[in-house]
Protein backbone atom coordinates (compact mmCIF):
# COMPACT_ATOMS: atom_id res chain seq x y z
CA UNK A 1 0.00 0.00 0.00
CA UNK A 2 1.28 3.46 -1.01
CA UNK A 3 2.17 6.16 1.82
CA UNK A 4 0.74 9.04 2.45
CA UNK A 5 3.14 11.88 2.62
CA UNK A 6 2.74 15.11 4.72
CA UNK A 7 4.32 16.69 1.82
CA UNK A 8 0.94 14.93 -0.64
CA UNK A 9 -0.86 16.88 2.23
CA UNK A 10 0.69 20.37 1.63
CA UNK A 11 0.17 20.09 -2.33
CA UNK A 12 -3.59 19.19 -1.86
CA UNK A 13 -3.73 22.34 0.90
CA UNK A 14 -2.48 24.19 -1.47
CA UNK A 15 -4.55 23.30 -4.48
CA UNK A 16 -7.80 23.60 -2.16
CA UNK A 17 -6.69 27.32 -1.64
CA UNK A 18 -7.14 30.73 -3.41
CA UNK A 19 -4.77 33.45 -4.71
CA UNK A 20 -1.95 34.17 -2.52
CA UNK A 21 -2.44 31.63 0.06
CA UNK A 22 -1.52 28.94 -3.17
CA UNK A 23 1.68 30.94 -3.76
CA UNK A 24 2.63 30.98 0.08
CA UNK A 25 2.27 27.21 0.71
CA UNK A 26 3.87 26.31 -2.99
CA UNK A 27 6.93 28.50 -3.15
CA UNK A 28 9.17 25.79 -3.22
CA UNK A 29 8.99 23.11 -5.80
CA UNK A 30 6.39 20.36 -4.49
CA UNK A 31 7.81 16.78 -4.28
CA UNK A 32 6.37 13.65 -5.45
CA UNK A 33 3.83 12.02 -3.81
CA UNK A 34 3.79 8.92 -4.25
CA UNK A 35 7.01 7.86 -6.62
CA UNK A 36 4.91 8.56 -9.49
CA UNK A 37 3.06 11.97 -10.38
CA UNK A 38 2.18 15.23 -8.27
CA UNK A 39 0.27 17.39 -9.55
CA UNK A 40 0.27 21.27 -8.69
CA UNK A 41 -2.67 23.13 -9.59
CA UNK A 42 -6.27 22.35 -10.25
CA UNK A 43 -6.90 21.61 -14.30
CA UNK A 44 -9.78 22.82 -16.24
CA UNK A 45 -10.41 23.95 -19.85
CA UNK A 46 -8.37 25.82 -21.37
CA UNK A 47 -5.11 24.44 -19.22
CA UNK A 48 -2.14 23.10 -21.28
CA UNK A 49 1.01 21.19 -20.24
CA UNK A 50 2.55 17.82 -19.43
CA UNK A 51 0.35 17.73 -16.23
CA UNK A 52 -2.64 17.86 -18.54
CA UNK A 53 -1.09 14.82 -20.32
CA UNK A 54 -0.27 13.15 -17.43
CA UNK A 55 -4.04 13.27 -16.11
CA UNK A 56 -5.07 12.65 -19.72
CA UNK A 57 -3.67 9.30 -19.40
CA UNK A 58 -4.82 8.41 -16.09
CA UNK A 59 -8.31 9.47 -17.14
CA UNK A 60 -8.71 8.23 -21.27
CA UNK A 61 -10.40 4.74 -19.88
CA UNK A 62 -13.33 7.36 -19.37
CA UNK A 63 -13.74 8.96 -22.98
CA UNK A 64 -17.15 7.06 -23.63
CA UNK A 65 -18.80 5.88 -26.17
CA UNK A 66 -16.96 4.71 -29.02
CA UNK A 67 -14.67 8.06 -28.44
CA UNK A 68 -10.84 8.40 -27.46
CA UNK A 69 -8.88 10.89 -24.99
CA UNK A 70 -5.98 12.38 -26.74
CA UNK A 71 -2.46 12.93 -24.79
CA UNK A 72 -1.86 15.95 -26.15
CA UNK A 73 -1.82 17.93 -23.24
CA UNK A 74 -4.58 20.16 -23.99
CA UNK A 75 -7.69 20.25 -21.60
CA UNK A 76 -10.61 20.42 -24.08
CA UNK A 77 -13.93 19.36 -24.22
CA UNK A 78 -13.28 15.18 -24.55
CA UNK A 79 -10.42 16.06 -21.50
CA UNK A 80 -13.39 17.26 -19.41
CA UNK A 81 -15.90 14.81 -20.27
CA UNK A 82 -13.54 12.04 -19.31
CA UNK A 83 -12.73 13.51 -15.78
CA UNK A 84 -16.73 14.21 -15.28
CA UNK A 85 -17.47 10.43 -15.91
CA UNK A 86 -13.95 9.72 -13.64
CA UNK A 87 -15.48 11.82 -10.90
CA UNK A 88 -19.10 10.65 -11.18
CA UNK A 89 -17.90 6.67 -11.47
CA UNK A 90 -15.75 7.19 -7.78
CA UNK A 91 -19.08 9.24 -6.12
CA UNK A 92 -17.02 12.99 -6.06
CA UNK A 93 -18.15 16.68 -7.14
CA UNK A 94 -18.85 16.21 -10.43
CA UNK A 95 -17.42 19.35 -12.06
CA UNK A 96 -14.87 18.34 -15.05
CA UNK A 97 -12.66 20.21 -12.88
CA UNK A 98 -9.66 17.96 -11.90
CA UNK A 99 -8.91 19.95 -8.51
CA UNK A 100 -8.02 18.15 -4.62
CA UNK A 101 -10.61 15.31 -4.82
CA UNK A 102 -9.76 14.33 -8.19
CA UNK A 103 -5.92 14.08 -8.04
CA UNK A 104 -6.40 12.50 -4.34
CA UNK A 105 -8.56 9.71 -6.18
CA UNK A 106 -6.02 9.55 -8.94
CA UNK A 107 -2.82 8.84 -5.87
CA UNK A 108 -5.20 6.20 -4.06
CA UNK A 109 -5.18 4.24 -7.48
CA UNK A 110 -1.89 4.45 -8.39
CA UNK A 111 0.90 3.13 -7.23
CA UNK A 112 4.47 4.07 -7.26
CA UNK A 113 6.16 2.81 -10.34
CA UNK A 114 2.77 4.55 -12.32
CA UNK A 115 0.38 1.66 -12.90
CA UNK A 116 -3.13 1.20 -11.52
CA UNK A 117 -4.11 -0.28 -8.72
CA UNK A 118 -5.29 -3.72 -10.30
CA UNK A 119 -2.45 -4.45 -13.17
CA UNK A 120 1.02 -4.25 -13.05
CA UNK A 121 4.14 -3.74 -15.73
CA UNK A 122 5.00 -7.76 -15.26
CA UNK A 123 1.45 -8.75 -16.94
CA UNK A 124 1.35 -6.67 -20.18
CA UNK A 125 5.17 -7.52 -20.50
CA UNK A 126 6.01 -10.05 -23.46
CA UNK A 127 3.08 -12.67 -23.39
CA UNK A 128 5.55 -15.76 -24.34
CA UNK A 129 7.20 -14.99 -21.08
CA UNK A 130 10.70 -13.34 -22.22
CA UNK A 131 10.27 -10.84 -20.32
CA UNK A 132 11.43 -6.92 -21.84
CA UNK A 133 9.99 -4.34 -23.56
CA UNK A 134 12.53 -4.64 -26.94
CA UNK A 135 11.63 -6.42 -30.00
CA UNK A 136 8.36 -4.70 -31.40
CA UNK A 137 7.93 -1.66 -34.08
CA UNK A 138 8.41 1.05 -31.38
CA UNK A 139 11.37 2.02 -29.00
CA UNK A 140 11.09 0.32 -25.51
CA UNK A 141 10.12 3.53 -24.16
CA UNK A 142 7.16 4.34 -26.14
CA UNK A 143 6.01 0.67 -26.16
CA UNK A 144 5.68 0.98 -22.05
CA UNK A 145 3.72 4.31 -22.61
CA UNK A 146 1.28 1.92 -24.74
CA UNK A 147 1.20 -0.47 -22.18
CA UNK A 148 0.29 2.19 -19.20
CA UNK A 149 -2.35 3.61 -21.23
CA UNK A 150 -3.91 0.28 -21.44
CA UNK A 151 -4.02 -0.02 -17.91
CA UNK A 152 -5.60 2.71 -17.05
CA UNK A 153 -8.26 2.13 -19.40
CA UNK A 154 -8.38 -1.26 -18.24
CA UNK A 155 -8.52 -0.15 -14.38
CA UNK A 156 -11.51 1.98 -15.90
CA UNK A 157 -13.29 -1.17 -17.16
CA UNK A 158 -12.63 -3.20 -14.35
CA UNK A 159 -14.23 -0.24 -12.02
CA UNK A 160 -17.47 0.08 -14.37
CA UNK A 161 -17.69 -3.48 -14.41
CA UNK A 162 -18.46 -3.75 -10.43
CA UNK A 163 -14.83 -3.61 -9.58
CA UNK A 164 -14.80 -7.70 -10.38
CA UNK A 165 -11.51 -8.54 -11.17
CA UNK A 166 -9.73 -8.51 -14.91
CA UNK A 167 -7.21 -11.06 -15.91
CA UNK A 168 -4.91 -9.94 -18.90
CA UNK A 169 -3.58 -13.25 -20.72
CA UNK A 170 -1.43 -11.24 -23.49
CA UNK A 171 -0.41 -8.12 -23.40
CA UNK A 172 2.67 -6.69 -25.03
CA UNK A 173 4.28 -9.47 -27.95
CA UNK A 174 7.37 -8.81 -29.29
CA UNK A 175 7.74 -9.74 -33.05
CA UNK A 176 9.20 -12.95 -32.79
CA UNK A 177 6.80 -13.64 -29.79
CA UNK A 178 3.95 -12.64 -31.63
CA UNK A 179 4.88 -14.77 -34.66
CA UNK A 180 4.91 -17.97 -31.96
CA UNK A 181 1.46 -17.36 -31.06
CA UNK A 182 -0.11 -16.87 -34.05
CA UNK A 183 -0.78 -13.25 -33.86
CA UNK A 184 -1.47 -10.99 -36.91
CA UNK A 185 1.69 -9.44 -38.54
CA UNK A 186 0.70 -5.68 -37.41
CA UNK A 187 -0.85 -6.79 -34.47
CA UNK A 188 -1.39 -3.83 -31.64
CA UNK A 189 -0.14 -6.15 -29.16
CA UNK A 190 3.76 -5.06 -31.14
CA UNK A 191 2.86 -1.94 -30.04
CA UNK A 192 1.73 -2.26 -26.40
CA UNK A 193 -1.71 -0.95 -27.19
CA UNK A 194 -3.56 -4.49 -26.92
CA UNK A 195 -4.67 -6.47 -24.13
CA UNK A 196 -6.18 -9.79 -24.33
CA UNK A 197 -8.52 -10.17 -21.12
CA UNK A 198 -11.16 -12.61 -19.67
CA UNK A 199 -12.62 -12.40 -15.98
CA UNK A 200 -13.93 -15.10 -13.74
CA UNK A 201 -16.84 -12.59 -12.49
CA UNK A 202 -18.13 -11.41 -15.82
CA UNK A 203 -18.97 -12.93 -18.99
CA UNK A 204 -16.71 -12.58 -22.24
CA UNK A 205 -19.88 -10.54 -23.82
CA UNK A 206 -20.60 -8.05 -20.63
CA UNK A 207 -16.60 -7.30 -20.67
CA UNK A 208 -17.06 -6.94 -24.78
CA UNK A 209 -20.07 -4.37 -24.40
CA UNK A 210 -19.04 -2.64 -21.62
CA UNK A 211 -15.73 -1.98 -23.47
CA UNK A 212 -17.11 0.24 -25.91
CA UNK A 213 -17.41 2.91 -22.91
CA UNK A 214 -13.66 3.15 -22.08
CA UNK A 215 -11.65 4.20 -25.03
CA UNK A 216 -10.66 0.96 -26.71
CA UNK A 217 -11.13 1.10 -30.88
CA UNK A 218 -10.47 -2.28 -31.63
CA UNK A 219 -12.90 -4.99 -29.92
CA UNK A 220 -12.71 -8.62 -30.72
CA UNK A 221 -14.89 -11.03 -28.76
CA UNK A 222 -16.87 -14.24 -28.82
CA UNK A 223 -18.24 -15.18 -32.22
CA UNK A 224 -14.97 -13.63 -33.79
CA UNK A 225 -12.50 -16.70 -35.24
CA UNK A 226 -9.93 -17.05 -32.70
CA UNK A 227 -11.61 -14.87 -29.68
CA UNK A 228 -13.89 -17.35 -28.00
CA UNK A 229 -11.74 -17.69 -25.04
CA UNK A 230 -10.89 -13.81 -24.50
CA UNK A 231 -11.43 -10.40 -25.13
CA UNK A 232 -9.13 -9.14 -27.17
CA UNK A 233 -9.19 -4.60 -26.57
CA UNK A 234 -6.63 -2.45 -28.18
CA UNK A 235 -6.05 1.72 -29.13
CA UNK A 236 -5.81 1.50 -32.98
CA UNK A 237 -6.64 4.88 -32.60
CA UNK A 238 -4.05 5.97 -31.09
CA UNK A 239 -1.48 3.74 -32.70
CA UNK A 240 1.42 5.92 -33.22
CA UNK A 241 1.83 5.15 -37.05
CA UNK A 242 -2.00 5.23 -37.55
CA UNK A 243 -3.86 8.47 -37.03
CA UNK A 244 -6.74 8.56 -38.72
CA UNK A 245 -10.35 9.25 -37.23
CA UNK A 246 -11.63 5.85 -39.55
CA UNK A 247 -9.59 2.98 -37.48
CA UNK A 248 -12.09 2.21 -34.74
CA UNK A 249 -13.28 -1.32 -35.12
CA UNK A 250 -15.52 -3.47 -33.21
CA UNK A 251 -16.93 -7.03 -33.60
CA UNK A 252 -18.16 -9.94 -31.05
CA UNK A 253 -21.35 -11.51 -33.15
CA UNK A 254 -22.11 -13.76 -29.98
CA UNK A 255 -22.30 -10.43 -27.69
CA UNK A 256 -24.80 -8.67 -30.18
CA UNK A 257 -21.82 -6.36 -31.80
CA UNK A 258 -22.15 -6.75 -35.15
CA UNK A 259 -18.68 -5.89 -36.95
CA UNK A 260 -18.90 -2.22 -37.98
CA UNK A 261 -15.85 0.09 -38.19
CA UNK A 262 -15.90 3.91 -38.13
Amino acid sequence: MRVHTLKRAVVALALALPGTAIAAVVAAPAAHADGCYTWNRNLYQGRSGSDVRELQLRVAGWAGNRNIVELDGRYGPKTAAAVRRFQSAYDLRVDGIAGPQTFAKLYELQDNDCTPRHFTWSEMDDGCGRGGWTGGPLSAAETRQNALRTMWKLEALRKSLGDRPLTVSSGFRSRTCNSQVGGATDSQHLYGNAADVVSRSRSLCQIAREARNHGFSGILGPGVQGHNNHVHLDSRRENNRDRSPNSTYQAAPNCGIAASSD
